[in-house]
This record gives structure tokens, sequence and C-alpha cells, in this order.
């Protein structure tokens, strides 16, 4: 018994004890292992290990969780170096998709690139690499599904990650997809979505809870920057700047913080149609989605 009280057993990592019936006579403490979420979120993706190796990691997650090849990234660069070109590989530090062709080729399986657009995007049935650019990178990911308008990615330096397919066109650069096929065997499923990889957190509720955290971009219903950008059809988008008095200075409340106001530019200007804010029909059924945008002074 002193044994046991004295002994106590190392944890795994993500062990736990959770608390059963709170607050009752028999309350009990359990211990689970919960996985960490920087495990979780690179389930079934292959992390790059340097900051120029996203080309060698994209690839090994296609070959490893959809051609279900067994290879290691180490194993893929040394192939890239190899079959691709070496010394332009040495010179822009970092991988080709032509690079990625010729080492999928050598390995036996049929590939290829594709101009393609957003419709091509919804009818995609094999996982693809694509390129974007993103914070002023280039990158590499893997497309693993689009699923009701969202884009689903297998990121190799974030994880599973998704976009609104209007975001992922922002960022797709040159519109380009990279396709290895099983060549007739039966693709592995490591890369088909389950249901917690659809979980996300919706835009609004961030911008909801980034107007909480900065209060100069609160706003009260009653002044209602959305009522003011929905009386306004189709021809206008918005700016979000100080008050100003006669004389230009800022207006400030009692409190001292500065009063703003609704800009708004007529689209008569040469607005780009692209950057309204508001979108009118008479389809009672449709669903409209309001994006406002604020541009810094």
């Amino acid at each position: 018994m002193v044994h046991e009280l004295a002994i106590v057993n190392d944890r795994q990592q993500g062990d736990a004890f959770v608390r059963v019936a709170v607050n009752e006579p028999y309350q009990y403490d359990q211990l689970v292992n919960v996985e960490p979420l920087s495990v979780k979120k690179f389930n079934n993706v292959v992390r790059q290990a340097y900051d120029y190796s996203c080309g060698s990691a994209a690839l090994t997650t296609l070959l490893d969780f959809y051609l279900g090849r067994n290879f290691q990234e180490r194993q893929v660069m040394e192939g890239l170096l190899r079959f691709g070109e070496t010394e332009r590989i040495v010179q822009r530090r970092g991988f080709s998709l032509l690079d990625m062709k010729r080492l999928v080729t050598a390995l036996g399986h049929p590939s290829g690139g594709f101009k393609a657009e957003a419709k091509d995007l919804l009818e995609l049935d094999h996982p693809a690499i694509a390129p974007i650019e993103y914070a002023g990178f280039k990158h590499f990911v893997v497309i693993r599904a689009v699923y009701e308008n969202r884009v689903y990615l297998a990121d190799p330096a974030l994880g599973n990650i998704s976009f609104t397919l209007s975001r992922f066109l922002e960022v797709w650069d040159n519109n380009v997809l990279f396709i290895v096929f099983p060549n007739g065997h039966k693709p592995a499923s490591g890369l088909e979505l389950r249901e917690e990889d659809m979980r996300y957190v919706s835009d609004f509720i961030i911008a909801e809870n980034s107007f909480k955290e900065f209060p100069l971009m609160a706003m009260k219903y009653e002044d209602a920057i959305g009522n003011k950008i929905a009386s306004l059809s189709n021809n206008a988008k918005s700016s979000f700047v100080p008050q100003l008095d006669a004389n230009g200075k800022a207006i400030r409340n009692e409190d001292g913080n500065l009063l703003y106001e609704v800009k708004l530019e007529d689209a008569a200007d040469g607005v780009n149609s692209d950057e309204f804010n508001v979108r009118v029909t008479d389809n009672p059924n449709e669903s409209l989605v309001k994006e406002l945008r604020f541009r810094r002074k």
C-alpha cells in the first residue's frame, strides 16, 4: 500500500483528469487522454521540416495519405533533388511542380498540371496540389475537397485548414492544379473529409469578436452602418472615418473618444463593381451576405 501511494506513474502526453459529477457526493476524477490540438490539426498532413520544403511536404502528404505509399519527407526531398532540376532547385531554394511531376513519373504514377477555374474546383474528384500566394509568400498546399463552397486544405505549415471558395480564389496562384493519379490502385482514404474536418469558425463570428475586442470598431445597430449600406442600390462602397467639424478637426465625445461616420463613394465616380458592399435582389428566397470593408487612414 505504501508503495502504491508513494510511486506516481509518469503521465502520457495529453493525460488529464476530468472531475465527474461535480458537487455530488459521489464525484470522482477520471483519467482521460486528450490529443493536443497542435497534433490533431496535423492529422494525415506531413508537416514541412524547413521553411522552403512546403513542396516536398505537400507531395509526401499526397503520396502517403492518398496514394498509399509510405515515404518520409526527407526521402521525397532526395527524390526531387535527384529527378528534378537540381541547379534550379538550389538556386530558388524550393521545388517546382515540374520537379514533382518528374519524381512521381519515376515512381510509376501518371500526373498532370492543369489550368482550372472555380467550377473545376467544385467538380474536383482527386486531391490536388495547388500553389497559393498568401501574406506575400509562395506556398504549396493540398486541396482535399471542396464542399458547400468551402475549400478544405492539407497545409504543410498550418495543418488541416479551410478557406471560403471566394477567399481561396484570391490567393490561388495562376489557377494551377497538379494531380497525381492512383494508376489503377484503390486510393487510400487519408485525405477524405471527416465530420470533424468540416468544423470551422465562421467569418462573422470572428468579426463580431473583433468588434468586442476593439471598441473603435464597435457599432450600435440603431446607428446601423449596415442599414445605411443596405439602403443603397448596389452603387457604392464605404469607409469608416472620423467625423470632422467645419474646421476639419476630429470630433470627440464626452469621454474623449473619436466619433466615426460612414463615408460613401458613388459608383459613378469610377468605383470598381467588385468592391461594392451590398447587392440587392428581388428574389425573397435568396440569401445575401454583406461584407464591410474598413480602410486604414
